[in-house]
């Protein structure tokens, strides 16, 4: 199958950006992960770095492969900001996006024939590395994968699959001198282009399985899960911002949360819910304490009702963010 064929059947599938690729290892992304680890700037994230020898090596993930598809799904629209008691998700958390692109991987894997396996959000592949040696995108100093047409708004995904593709060549692109994503980060995570210290993310933070240190929590905001203060600055991404903005919010798209309702529910309802995001053993706690986080930094009198009850509770981590964020609304007051 010719490059151009492949492209035409993904856009059929409502695909927005793919290429092709050999089956060969990722050398550089290998030996960037084990240096970065030996650093400690993954804290203690699994995912994709947890096994390297895994997740670059896309060779040994199906019998017989010969092409590695990578494919972008852009998911940006324009949504409302929070208002008072509430906080704001990350956009690409707003709803699941990586189950249409598994849906669509999957079509297209069923178009292509033969055998195939589809990659979406799994730790069994770096799929940023082949979207770049593939041409769907180039590494930004923030790390996120940009598109030429869609910036970095996009989720990605693969398909290994035992089809012969012609292959399509990187692009040509990259940041130039603009460091905007570097100046921008509030805790100064990017600490050299391409290079980001979780340890400093508000990203990580908010789905670490600890408490979360006090110099960050002010940086949070109103954020209750993900950050996109690097790709709201990015030059890249002004281009499908202007041409989505009239595009109406999907009606299972969740961009604001209410903080009173997330530290009422149910804990097992709420992690439900919102089963899209990555919780630690699925404990809604860390939920709860993204909430109180985000009602100390941008709460009024009235919420203490509802945080009190958590500075009674037998959990040592809930109760002390709670009365962390008590003082936080008392200083305002």
């Amino acid at each position: 199958m010719t490059a151009s064929e492949l492209a035409h059947l993904a856009e059929e599938l409502g695909l927005d950006v793919v290429g092709a690729a050999r089956p060969e290892p990722y050398e550089d992304t290998e030996r960037h992960i084990r240096e970065r680890l030996e650093l400690g700037y993954f804290a203690d994230m699994r995912f994709t770095m947890a096994r390297p020898e895994v997740s670059c090596h896309p060779e040994t993930l199906l019998p017989g492969a010969k092409t590695v598809i990578s494919a972008a799904l852009c998911y940006y629209t324009p949504g409302p900001g929070p208002e008072g008691g509430e906080a704001r998700l990350a956009r690409y958390a707003w709803r699941d996006h990586y189950a249409e692109l598994r849906e669509k991987l999957d079509a297209l894997g069923r178009r292509l024939g033969g055998s195939y396996r589809v990659l979406v959000d799994a730790n069994h592949h770096v799929d940023r590395a082949g979207a770049v040696r593939s041409g769907v995108g180039f590494s930004g100093k923030n790390t996120m994968l940009i598109t030429r047409t869609h910036g970095s708004w996009v989720v990605l995904g693969t398909l290994v699959t035992a089809v012969e593709i012609e292959p399509t060549p990187p692009l040509d692109l990259n940041c130039g001198s603009c460091r905007l994503c570097i100046d921008a980060c509030p805790t100064d995570a990017i600490v050299e282009a391409g290079v980001i210290d979780a340890r400093l993310c508000l990203a990580y933070w908010l789905q670490a399985p600890h408490p979360i240190p006090e110099p960050v929590r002010a940086d949070l905001g109103d954020q209750a899960y993900g950050c996109d203060v690097c790709q709201d600055v990015c030059p890249w991404n002004r281009g499908v911002e202007k041409r989505r903005s009239g595009a109406e919010l999907p009606e299972d798209a969740t961009p604001t949360v209410s903080l009173v309702d997330w530290l009422e529910r149910d804990g097992a309802a709420l992690v439900a819910e919102f089963d899209r995001l990555y919780v630690p053993k699925n404990d809604p706690r860390w939920l709860q304490r993204n909430a109180l986080i985000a009602l100390g930094n941008s709460g009024a009198a009235g919420d203490a009702d509802v945080i009190v009850r958590y500075v009674e509770s037998d959990d040592e981590i809930l109760s002390e963010t709670a009365e962390w964020a008590l003082a936080q609304i008392a200083d305002r007051a």
